[in-house]
């Protein structure tokens, strides 16, 4: 005893130092008997203003509030008491859907304060810190409905019958939160019939699965606090059992003095509650159609023992069709509103994800920024597997940017926007994580982290190289609607520097799988869309080209093949129009033989003679992108290769793939660049993207033709006919001097160059024949800007216009002096055996400037000066003082 003393003499103290926590336990767990006790003991405290207190000395209702010669009085007090009720349910009671809604969020709130409060009870005896444990971690406060409301409606109702009605119609017309709305309904009953208890059940299911539901069997009218709303607390009846049952399915007022002799009546919610029902009084609720929407239920009429009347009836009756009105709004408010509310997510959703399904990246960037702002984490990744269709077993994650995508922190990316911050972030950062990625993705499990550093799974050496320190991992797998893996998303360290919990790993699981459904759709979208394009293509190219016939081959299997010299193939300065279609056949031939291809590769001739011929005809007839200007550029690499010593300096694999690359560089050309496949939408755009159109399917269509059956050869090694150029960097190490022959990065750039400088060869050739391949491109680009004016409604642009074909010249000087003349420059500095093509461009370019000078001036009406003069420029006289 003494302990137990001592204990609860403890517990009194910590109540004492924390009142809001006895406040906490009274509104939850008070009885209505406890608060009638209080109110005795503590009178002047019963009433809220002076003169509710006065009513209940003797005589004071009738001369104050029942005197029907002081109205004015009489008004005057039931307006303090309307303005004191006001107040109070301002402050309480007056709750809107959202700060229902709002005050879930605010649980956590309360949970810290209760946790505070554990802490501090920890450092009590074991005995008062088990009481105050099993105290705090009862119940949590909800929603109350002030004492002040119902003493007034108590008053109402015994000086002014008429007024108390309407007010508590009004009360509950107002309120279209169900749960609040609810709970006034059967503390108005209680209060107008006079009931211990109150209970209501709505009606819920289907029409044929109903069922009557409660969260309200325990309401009185002095109860200060709402029952609890968890799941426990429901108490479900079946459709036709019981008293409850039975009044909803045949909508009959049931009026039972002793509930216990009705056979209708079950106990078992007097077993859940532990309060015994006596007398009984059950009436259906309908809505305006008539419809029975719930039943309301008043039991043990007080005084004790006193049975409910056919007034209480009556009243009921009258009151119950304004319930079911009110809640049958309130039933259409909620449903809207959950509606709305999952409407409203539903296309945030759906428009974040699924707006962008046609561009991968741009998705992946919104997944990325709203997994950050729902997280609040510092960094956000999403990285995909290569090979989304084989089972993944050992994934192989996409190595190389656009992806893995990275987010700085939510405050750096509100500063310079997506596009920035992503360019801002060292793709190195994500590599920390490689090892937990591809562990989820092999999984498919989440891996959440709390702290990186004391997990063997994570490189804390590569974390600390990177630069950014991870505390907390949270990596889970991304599927797709096939229940495929089809990659991974991961957050990095919560901002408010704890570790991801259950929650935040709950809500990136659920976020994932519509990022994977937006993933998946935008992956098959784009599958589809080139599925389409590369048959378009395959249809066009098939349609109008054809491998060569036999008959053909045979012809030049059989040809007598002219050497170098009759064909003069080995000259820079060779005139491309020399040769017929065949001709230039059977040099080709003599270029492989002659650079010993045919021998070094074992290449069968006959297999030759038919590439060849299949490459011919794989070129359109096009004014210059054509089979002679393929020839053309082969032609000048051969002589660069033979006359300017480049042979000697390149291996063999590269000799070969030089003269391969040169031959099938423009295959099946259109005559149009890439920006015009792009503004057309062409199935090459769709196929190959808008960058490099035109490049990216020459070398698809050299490939085909190489590993095609007619044509298997050795010549299938050479997938990678093509470089990229970077011309600037090559330019810069030959300037310095810098360039080495040994180098692998060099040699490439090299022969990139030289592919370069055959394809604008023509340029370093005679006038006459430089000329007429510059009248020939024209004509292509005038073609192009026709269909532009015609197809597109387009103004083309000069190069392209027909109609301003007299800017040739400048056209041409603006050419040759910003992309010929630098790259062969350069590669004069790097073998001076190619000084005469250096040399013809800058005769060319001189005329071309006289042309541009003649047409200057037939504008401006004056004589241009004569080139060959002492007045002409020294520069042109130089470069034409050969022609003059």
């Amino acid at each position: 005893m003494a302990v137990a003393s001592m204990a609860f003499s403890d517990v009194e103290t910590f109540l004492d130092d924390h009142p809001e926590l006895f406040e906490d336990y009274l509104n939850r767990k008070g009885k209505h008997s406890m608060v009638e006790k209080w109110l005795k003991s503590h009178q002047a405290a019963k009433t809220p203003v002076a003169p509710a207190a006065e009513a209940d000395k003797p005589g004071a209702h009738r001369d104050s509030w029942a005197s029907r010669g002081d109205g004015l009085q009489r008004r005057a007090s039931q307006k303090e008491l309307r303005k004191t009720f006001a107040r109070s349910k301002a402050a309480n009671a007056n709750r809107t859907y959202d700060e229902h809604v709002n005050s879930r969020a605010q649980e956590p709130l309360t949970s810290m304060r209760r946790r505070a409060l554990l802490r501090k009870a920890s450092s009590l005896p074991p005995t008062t810190a088990h009481i105050l444990s099993a105290l705090l971690e009862s119940r949590v406060n909800i929603p109350q409905y002030p004492s002040t409301a119902v003493d007034f409606k108590y008053y109402l109702k015994e000086h002014n019958e008429r007024e108390f009605f309407l007010e508590l119609v009004k009360d509950i017309s107002n309120d279209l939160d169900l749960t609040s709305l609810s709970y006034k309904v059967l503390v108005f009953v209680c209060i107008m019939v006079d009931a211990d208890r109150c209970s209501l059940f709505l009606v819920e299911g289907t029409a044929n699965k109903k069922t009557l539901v409660s969260k309200f069997f325990d309401v009185h009218a002095g109860t200060a606090v709402l029952p609890s709303l968890s799941n426990s607390d429901e108490v479900q009846v079946p459709w036709g059992k019981g008293i409850i049952g039975y009044v909803a399915e045949h909508g009959e007022t049931v009026n039972i003095p002793d509930a216990y002799q009705d056979h209708r009546f079950s106990d078992e919610i007097d077993k859940l509650t532990g309060y015994k029902t006596k007398s009984l009084l059950c009436m259906p609720i309908r809505n305006s159609d008539g419809e029975i929407i719930g039943v309301a239920q008043a039991i043990n009429k007080s005084p004790e023992g006193a049975l409910f009347t056919e007034d209480d009836e009556k009243v009921l009756q009258m009151y119950l069709p304004f319930c079911g009105i009110a809640i049958s709004n309130a039933q259409l408010f909620a449903a809207s509103r959950k509606e709305y509310d999952r409407s409203r997510a539903l296309l945030e959703v759906v428009n974040d994800l699924f707006e962008e399904q046609t561009d991968l990246e741009k998705i992946v960037r919104k997944i990325m920024h709203r997994a950050q702002t729902l997280l609040k984490c510092e960094r956000c990744s999403v990285q995909l597997l290569e090979d989304i269709e084989s089972p993944v077993r050992h994934p192989h994650l996409h190595p190389t940017p656009p992806f893995p995508f990275i987010l700085p922190s939510v405050a750096d990316a509100g500063q310079f926007g997506f596009k920035d911050s992503l360019e801002k972030s060292s793709y190195s950062d994500w590599l920390i994580n490689n090892s937990i990625a591809e562990l989820v993705a092999s999984t498919g499990l989440p891996v959440n982290i709390s702290d990186a550093y004391q997990d063997p799974r994570f490189d804390a050496e590569a974390d600390q190289f990177s630069g950014f320190h991870i505390r907390s991992v949270l990596c889970v797998p991304i599927w797709n609607s096939n229940h495929q893996i089809i990659g991974v998303a991961q957050v990095l360290n919560r901002l408010d520097g704890k570790p991801f919990d259950d929650a935040d790993q709950r809500l990136f699981e659920a976020f994932v799988i519509f990022c994977g459904l937006g993933i998946n759709n935008t992956i098959m979208y784009d599958q589809v869309k080139k599925s389409w394009a590369k048959q378009s293509v395959a249809l066009d190219v098939l349609s109008y080209h054809a491998t060569c016939s036999k008959t053909e081959v045979d012809k030049f299997k059989a040809a007598n093949i002219p050497l170098v010299c009759e064909l003069g193939i080995d000259k820079l300065s060779f005139d491309d129009f020399s040769l017929d279609v065949d001709a230039m056949i059977t040099a080709a031939l003599r270029m492989f033989m002659e650079l010993g291809m045919v021998q070094k590769f074992k290449i069968d001739y006959e297999t030759l003679c038919r590439w060849l011929l299949t490459v011919r005809k794989n070129y359109r007839m096009v004014p210059y992108h054509n089979w002679r200007h393929a020839f053309n550029v082969c032609q000048c690499m051969f002589s660069m290769l033979t006359t300017a010593g480049f042979q000697e300096t390149l291996t063999e694999v590269e000799i070969l793939a030089l003269i391969v690359g040169s031959i099938c560089h423009d295959l099946d050309h259109r005559g149009t660049n890439n920006a015009f496949q792009a503004k057309t939408g062409s199935a090459l755009s769709l196929l190959y993207g808008t960058s490099a159109t035109l490049e990216h399917h020459h070398f698809n269509h050299a490939v085909m033709i190489l590993q095609s059956e007619v044509c298997a050869s050795p010549l299938t090694q050479l997938d990678e006919l093509y470089y990229e150029k970077k011309t600037n960097m090559f330019f810069e190490l030959v300037s310095k001097g810098e360039y080495n022959w040994n180098v692998k990065a060099h040699r490439e750039m090299c022969r990139s160059m030289l592919m370069t400088a055959c394809d604008l060869g023509a340029a370093t050739k005679p006038w006459d024949i430089s000329r007429k391949v510059a009248e020939l491109v024209t004509s292509e680009f005038f073609d192009q800007g026709d269909r532009e004016r015609s197809e597109l409604k387009l103004i083309p642009s000069a190069i392209f216009d027909r109609n301003r074909k007299d800017e040739l010249p400048g056209l041409q000087l603006e050419w040759i002096d910003g992309i010929c003349a630098p790259l062969y420059e350069t590669l004069v500095k790097l073998n001076p055996r190619l000084q005469p093509m250096l040399d013809m461009i800058q005769a060319n370019r001189a005329r071309w400037d006289e042309l541009h000078q003649l047409r200057q001036h037939s504008q401006e009406g004056t004589k241009p000066a004569d080139p060959c003069s002492s007045e002409a420029p020294t520069s042109a006289g130089n470069r034409l003082s050969h022609s003059c």
